[in-house]
């Protein structure tokens, strides 16, 4: 055999055992194959896991300190944007995919290329993000107790998420909130458990709905349009005492299973993909080292099979002060039943002491792998090992029109008419929109931070109109109204103002500045200043509405009877034109108060259903209007009724004349 042939041969035999290695290699990573059962593929990637490998997906850290080399090297399971975390002011759609690509190809360059999965508070929409459709918070969406229009929303809110590249939002805050003192109330639909049980129709509207002969408790997300969601905050994060955020909520184990556990076991049954732990205490013991209610009551009783994950730092305040004992709160939270903790920052340190407490046997390897089997479990279920890049597809849907007008129809349904006219006789509302002039007044009027409250752009929230995009609720007003109409702004005008201006009537806005967490914790629940005095300078001397922008029941006792009509608006976000689409009698008043509006804090806390109830006005309560075309249509239905009855009179006085002679 010639020397030719034998390299020949010799080049075929290399050829066929790389071949051969690469069938094999295929073969052999059986958790790469989509067409295998989820099980089967979770079971084979855990077997070939180390331990480094295993707590890495149980570390969730901040983009800010996340890099391609981290991401491969820690072998890193998850990043976040913690509120207002963004890769550059006034960031694109495709600003933010380009950033979540780059740290996803650092997750896949690991060993077993498992993807990262990227999350993000997406509470009132993607309100993280510059540009995109910002709904109403939770606290108006309960008035509307329209659980079709909350699946709506979940839909139009996680096109906006995908379409900037994630797949996980930390939403729908299912917290039953049972004082408005508390800063985190208007994340709450109501103080009632079934109405935020209704409302949990987000989560297929986030996810998708679950095919009929899904197992009860298994995580679902249908797709590359849906992501994964999070019910927050287990347990008990609205009942605190004195509404203070981060408390101890002192209730017997029959008051939590009433109030406020309903809504999780809901939503398990929706297939939600994710729980979060309270940064609460129930009945002085942190929920995020419950192990009885954690890993014995969610995941063992409720059946709750996706993963558990810490809140922002949760694990650190375990102790007091937080961050005192790290090692005995990494300890804690996972032999409580954390799966995933948000770190956000100092993941080294979170890696080193797990893994130690798991190599002296303190955390036993079982606990581990329960709850990584969980991560990959909703890792697989959502395809993120078949679809781990996001693109630039879906761009188009950030922000957009159809998005904007179902926004608007939310912000319609959330308002609630309070009071109409001084008496029952003479309503001021639906106003008029020709008129010769009106004045526009308050500190919410032309205020589009204001009028989204907290968790907007920044964590909390932000003033003015440049940081993002919407109609103030002036420039709602501007285009509803007749050409020939004059509209007036002053945010706070004196009465002589006033006096010497012959308006028509007067619109006022007023409430409270944005805020988040803890920071929005109130004694008092007044609203800023100077809203208390443009009311009595205004309304002491012209017709008015007042309008009020809050994220809960605030005082307003003290002004209602100088005041013709009064209504509550919440926080409704980027469309203001849903507010004067109702002021204006486009469409008819038919929100009803999901909470209880009190006459003075010392009332508090007040639910309906307490023996002490004495509201200023009841849970339930909403006047209601019809539109202006439907009261034409009934006005001209009457005319002509009277006209008829008015002919079928005289037509039988004829007869009757002619018949008597």
């Amino acid at each position: 055999m010639s020397r030719a042939n034998v390299h020949l041969l010799g080049v075929l035999w290399l050829f066929w055992w790389l071949a051969s290695i690469g069938e094999a290699q295929i073969e052999y990573l059986t958790y790469k194959d989509p067409k295998q059962p989820v099980a089967t593929r979770v079971r084979d990637l855990m077997s070939r896991m180390t331990l480094e490998e295993k707590i890495g997906q149980m570390v969730q850290i901040d983009r800010s300190v996340a890099n391609t080399k981290v991401m491969k090297t820690s072998f890193i399971g998850s990043v976040l944007s913690g509120g207002g975390s963004e890769p550059l002011p006034r960031a694109t759609a495709e600003d933010w995919v380009n950033m979540i690509n780059e740290f996803q190809k650092g997750a896949l360059g690991s060993r077993l290329g498992i993807p990262m999965i990227y999350g993000i508070d997406a509470v009132h929409g993607h309100n993280n993000v510059y540009n995109a459709t910002i709904f109403p918070h939770n606290a108006g969406l309960g008035c509307t107790r329209d659980a079709d229009l909350a699946k709506r929303i979940g839909a139009a809110t996680a096109l906006e998420v995908r379409a900037t590249g994630i797949p996980y939002v930390f939403a729908p805050c299912i917290a039953v909130c049972r004082d408005p003192r508390w800063g985190r109330c208007y994340e709450s639909y109501s103080e009632d458990a079934k109405i935020v049980q209704e409302m949990t129709e987000i989560i297929p509207g986030l996810q998708g709905s679950i095919p009929a002969n899904s197992r009860k408790g298994f995580p679902y997300v249908g797709g590359k349009t849906k992501v994964a969601a999070c019910a927050k905050h287990f347990v008990g994060d609205g009942g605190t005492t004195r509404g203070l955020n981060e408390n101890n909520t002192v209730i017997d184990w029959h008051g939590l299973l009433s109030i406020h556990v309903p809504a999780y076991s809901d939503s398990i049954i929706k297939g939600v993909s994710t729980v979060m732990v309270s940064y609460s205490s129930w009945n002085g013991v942190k929920m995020h080292a419950n192990r009885d209610l954690v890993t014995g009551f969610l995941k063992n009783t409720l059946k709750f099979k996706g993963f558990v994950i810490s809140d922002w730092q949760g694990i650190d305040r375990i102790t007091s002060p937080p961050d005192s004992n790290y090692t005995y709160s990494v300890q804690a939270s996972i032999e409580a039943g954390v799966d995933m903790v948000m770190v956000p920052y100092k993941f080294d340190e979170f890696i080193q002491d797990l893994t130690l407490l798991v190599k002296n046997n303190i955390i036993p390897m079982e606990r581990i792998d329960d709850a990584v089997e969980r991560i990959l479990l909703v890792k697989f279920t959502m395809g993120l090992f078949e679809n781990p890049l996001a693109d630039l597809s879906l761009v188009n849907e950030l922000g957009s029109q159809e998005h904007r007008d179902l926004a608007r129809e939310a912000v319609r349904k959330t308002l609630v008419l309070l009071k109409n006219g001084k008496n029952e006789s003479a309503p001021l509302l639906p106003l008029p929109k020709k008129v010769p002039k009106l004045l526009v007044a308050g500190t919410h009027a032309d205020n589009l931070g204001y009028q989204c409250g907290g968790w907007t752009i920044k964590w909390q929230g932000f003033s003015g109109n440049s940081d993002t995009r919407g109609t103030t609720i002036l420039g709602a007003i501007k285009s509803a109204v007749d050409p020939s109409t004059e509209v007036v702004f002053r945010d706070n005008p004196d009465s002589e103002f006033v006096k010497s201006n012959n308006f028509e009537y007067a619109i006022v806005v007023v409430g409270e500045p944005p805020y988040a967490e803890t920071a929005g914790d109130s004694t008092t629940l007044t609203m800023m200043d100077p809203g208390p005095n443009v009311i009595n300078n205004v309304c002491g001397t012209v017709k008015c509405v007042v309008v009020v922008i809050s994220g809960r029941p605030i005082v307003i006792e003290p002004y209602v009877s100088s005041i013709d009509a009064l209504v509550a608006a919440w926080l409704p976000g980027t469309e203001g034109q849903g507010v004067t689409d109702v002021l204006f009698g486009d469409y008819g008043f038919t929100g009803k108060l999901a909470r209880t509006w009190f006459k003075s804090v010392d009332q508090l806390p007040m639910n309906v259903g307490d023996p002490h109830y004495d509201p200023l006005f009841p849970f339930g309560f909403g006047l209601t209007t019809e539109s202006v075309k439907d009261l034409v249509a009934r006005s001209t239905s009457a005319a002509v009724g009277v006209r008829t009855s008015i002919f079928t009179i005289m037509v039988t006085l004829i007869i009757s004349l002619y018949l008597t002679g």
